[in-house]
């Protein structure tokens, strides 16, 4: 017998997207103020409370090279710096913009595991030709990916007290002082300039759009867990794996719903939802068990209220679980699943390149 969405979706027993705090649903013209109490909600229970932005991102040129990948791009080296609490915090990222385009070009900001360009995860001139920059951030640059009692990097230049920020969050708070940056620009599309990662990185990435209105776009690949895949009635990594493994990805709070996902007031829908209207592109891999495909794709169907209740399209699927090949971008959710393991693939940035 064939399982309907919303028969499956039943069985998770999720929290209610858009109902207002007396339990009636939720009108257009509240939205925005409903977004900031989801985003609260979440900032209190997963990811932490981070500063303010900064005033100002300064940048300042260390290396430019004009005619790299056959003439193709102008690459530089880029520092972006700006005022903490405890003083200037700087980090390096690597710009890549394509040469010869008669108009502004649309930019992915691209949280990465290297400072490779190109690499593996990052396939530079396919980006290029579909006429797209990229500003690339290597995340240990801006907070360790580690146990380090957040004593360094911009944990460090913050009172632990005020913000219990995890690291997902600052490298989110890092692709925002990108995008400072790149809307001051004169060659960027400003209305088309997306946020994109991988795996913990795919999770920073959603994380960023939600927390950040001017991210037109949010790619976010195999993010799994704590990312954009459902936690009630999750396959492969569930709370209690992710904040063993990895507390200090999230707030402390977080912990208290390890083995006790049916007790969150919350769920992963929310956080896709709070980046409505704008568009999220979440990409899956048929062997990436971890993550859970089937997760990620409910997750998706589950937050398309928040769009439409904004007069967007939504999710628009078929009535059934994913299949490899699929690729569903009618509406400002789209989803794709290909055969493969855990890795953000080129054929994941022929998706997300056809979206922006």
């Amino acid at each position: 017998m064939c399982i309907k969405i919303n028969e499956i979706l039943a069985e998770r027993h999720l929290p209610l997207l858009l109902r207002t705090s007396d339990g009636g649903p939720l009108k257009k013209e509240g939205f925005e103020a409903y977004r900031a109490e989801l985003l609260s909600l979440l900032a209190q229970e997963v990811y932490g409370t981070a500063p303010a932005a900064p005033a100002e991102v300064r940048v300042s040129e260390q290396k430019c090279r004009p005619k790299e990948f056959a003439g193709k791009a102008t690459v530089r080296e880029l520092t972006l710096s700006f005022d903490t609490e405890r003083g200037e915090f700087s980090f390096p990222v690597t710009e890549v913009r394509p040469n010869g385009v008669p108009k502004k070009c649309p930019m992915f900001v691209v949280l990465n595991f290297r400072p490779d360009i190109p690499d593996k995860y990052l396939p530079m001139e396919e980006i290029l030709d579909a006429g797209c920059g990229v500003l690339r951030i290597y995340y240990n640059d801006v907070a360790l990916d580690g146990d380090d009692g957040f004593a360094g990097g911009i944990a460090a230049m913050y009172d632990r007290e005020r913000y219990t920020w995890g690291k997902l969050r600052m490298w989110a708070f890092a692709a925002s002082r990108a995008l400072d940056y790149l809307l001051k620009t004169d060659y960027v599309d400003r209305k088309r300039i997306a946020v994109a990662g991988h795996s913990r990185l795919g999770k920073t990435a959603l994380l960023a759009a939600a927390f950040d209105t001017r991210f037109s776009l949010a790619c976010v690949n195999n993010s799994g867990c704590s990312g954009a895949a459902l936690s009630r009635g999750k396959e492969g990594e569930r709370v209690r794996d992710i904040t063993k493994r990895f507390p200090y990805w999230f707030c402390e709070n977080y912990k208290k719903y390890a083995d006790h996902e049916a007790d969150m007031p919350f769920d992963q829908h929310f956080l896709i939802a709070a980046v409505a209207p704008r568009r999220v592109a979440v990409g899956a891999a048929l062997e990436d068990i971890w993550a859970d495909t089937d997760a990620q794709y409910l997750a998706c169907c589950a937050a398309s209220p928040a769009f439409e209740l904004l007069g967007k399209k939504g999710f628009i699927h078929p009535d059934r679980l994913p299949q490899p090949g699929d690729f569903f971008s009618a509406g400002q959710i789209t989803f794709h699943l290909r055969e493969g393991t855990h890795f953000f693939s080129r054929a994941d940035w022929h998706c997300y390149l056809s979206l922006i």
